[in-house]
């Protein structure tokens, strides 16, 4: 009875000490987050419990996926959480991972989170070379990686250098060419550049358009015996396995999801999904709506902006034009007062000339009057008469060009005068029209509560109507016709990039993928016509 007792006691005790919780760490492409999880719980509820932190609800792209034994294994829904050969010490890691992809992407992928996740799985797989991608082709979703990271080129902001330190390229097609990491660089901003205006969103949707056509994209690849032998022979199903069988059964599983998600695809979509696309729509016509609000805002900035410098340029070139006219007019006045000063000057020599011309004059008579006796008194007198008279010529022809030189002097003045009077005139205009710039100045600044711009604050509310809808289509219809032409422009430019590095390829660095990929592209054959082929001969293919 005692021993009946205690061994009762022992499995009370130890039923109580075992743990009813254990900790998990979920990590996703951008972020880890630890959950506190029930010993009960299953797949589901694990999945479940994720999918709602994220805000995500298109959840049938996506598993928790863990390693054991060097194994890929995902987390079956049905099954509980340690019951699956997960590792014993805590945290127990899982990493959330899409699982199937898309067909086309940008009708598939509803949610934006859902998007961000798939961009950033398809980018990571391309640089670590699990999908293959040509390098003209990871040039161009280089730039618009950066375009999603950086928004819109600025040549100010983003100089030579700015992705230096980025991973934008495959080790893969850097080796393969002989390039500098800065003609790299030129090549991804040269397109960069071109993907102005486009948001984050829009920029990581136009890269998984691209990814999405590559032939490695959404395949898993496994080591089988080719022990291949048909089922039927009336079908083209063949038989085959992999010697570990924890991988068979991943391919079996991959399969089937494969299966559903395919036939998913193919049936009218759910009342769930129909709300989340129209929910889609509106958010994308809001964004649409903000997106131009802020660029008329950004453009009226701008043009605010531009007028303030103008004005502001302008000022500075009426102060410069005062500056200039000031020392005009300080010129003016010093050329004024010395021409009067040398006026002054050559008055008094004329009035001085004048007078010793008078006075050769009055000599000259005197001597005239004068009696001279003797002959050698006479001819001395007429040699001083003589002289004194061309003495007195000489004073007459001086004092004349003195006279006129006063003349021209005392209009040099006159002009002086009148451009001291002009330079004046225009220094009182110039000062004024200063003083009007500077009050236009201060009205025309970009003010901090432009009407226009509380619409920052206003409460954004649509109302989607037949009419809205309709013209939504019109816009849709009209961005196909626009991105189709953009494509065809966008191969022209492929083709081209291609051309110009080619004669930098190290051929002998060509690996097995590249030179595959260089005859599957001379014969044509791409993963499109792959598909199509048994579609064509009345078969459903399975992409694992």
């Amino acid at each position: 009875m005692a021993g009946a007792i205690a061994s009762r006691m022992s499995f009370s005790s130890l039923k109580r000490k075992q743990p009813k919780t254990f900790t998990v760490r979920i990590a996703t492409m951008d972020a880890e987050m630890e959950f506190s999880c029930e010993v009960k719980w299953k797949g589901k509820d694990l999945f479940d419990l994720v999918c709602r932190t994220l805000g995500l609800r298109e959840t049938w792209f996506f598993g928790l996926q863990y390693i054991i034994k060097d194994t890929v294994a995902w987390l079956k829904m049905d099954k509980k959480v340690l019951d699956h050969d997960v590792p014993t010490e805590e945290p127990v890691t899982f990493h959330f991972l899409a699982k199937f992809y898309p067909e086309n992407a940008e009708e598939e992928l509803v949610q934006e989170i859902t998007q961000h996740l798939f961009f950033l799985q398809v980018k990571k797989q391309i640089l670590d070379e699990k999908i293959y991608c040509p390098p003209e082709a990871s040039v161009l979703l280089a730039s618009y990686a950066v375009q999603a990271k950086y928004g819109d080129y600025d040549p100010n902001v983003h100089k030579r250098g700015f992705l230096a330190q980025e991973e934008l390229l495959p080790k893969r097609v850097i080796n393969l060419y002989q390039m500098t990491p800065e003609m790299w660089e030129e090549r991804i901003t040269a397109w960069y550049a071109e993907h102005r205006g486009r948001a984050r969103d829009e920029a990581e949707m136009e890269y998984l358009k691209i990814a999405q056509d590559l032939e490695m994209y959404g395949v898993n690849y496994f080591a089988i015996r080719f022990t291949i032998k048909p089922l039927d022979k009336k079908i083209d199903v063949f038989k085959f396995n992999s010697s570990k069988l924890r991988v068979n059964k991943l391919i079996l599983q991959l399969c089937i999801g494969n299966h559903d998600l395919f036939m998913r695809r193919r049936k009218a979509d759910s009342l769930e999904v129909q709300q989340m696309k129209a929910q889609a729509r509106e958010e994308k016509a809001r964004k649409q709506m903000e997106r131009q609000r802020l660029a008329r805002e950004k453009q009226m900035r701008e043009e605010a902006e531009r007028k303030r410098d103008e004005l502001e340029r302008r000022l500075m070139q009426l102060k410069e034009e005062a500056t200039m006219a000031n020392e005009a007019l300080m010129r003016s006045e010093e050329t004024a007062d010395l021409l009067a000063e040398k006026a002054q000057i050559t008055e008094e020599e004329a009035k001085l000339l004048a007078q010793k011309a008078a006075e050769a004059e009055q000599e000259m008579q005197r001597i005239k009057a004068t009696a001279i006796r003797t002959e050698e008194e006479k001819r001395l007198m007429e040699q001083k008469v003589l002289e004194a008279e061309m003495l007195a010529l000489k004073m007459a022809e001086e004092s004349e060009r003195r006279a006129k030189e006063a003349d021209q002097l005392k209009q040099d003045l006159q002009e002086a005068r009148e451009s001291e009077r002009r330079a004046k005139q225009k220094l009182l205009e110039i000062t004024s029209k200063s003083s009007y710039t500077s009050m236009n100045s201060s009205t025309t600044a970009l003010p901090t509560d432009l009407p226009s711009f509380n619409l920052i604050s206003e409460s954004l509310s649509f109302d989607f109507k037949d009419t809205d809808m309709k013209r939504l289509s019109m816009e849709i219809e009209k961005e196909k016709v626009e991105y189709m032409e953009k494509s065809k422009h966008l191969q022209e430019q492929l083709n081209e990039l291609k051309t110009e590095i080619e004669a930098l390829k190290l051929k002998e660095r060509e690996t097995a993928l590249d030179i595959l990929h260089n005859e599957n592209a001379s014969r044509g054959n791409s993963k499109h016509n792959t598909i199509k082929k048994p579609q064509a001969q009345g078969r459903r293919p399975i992409c694992i």
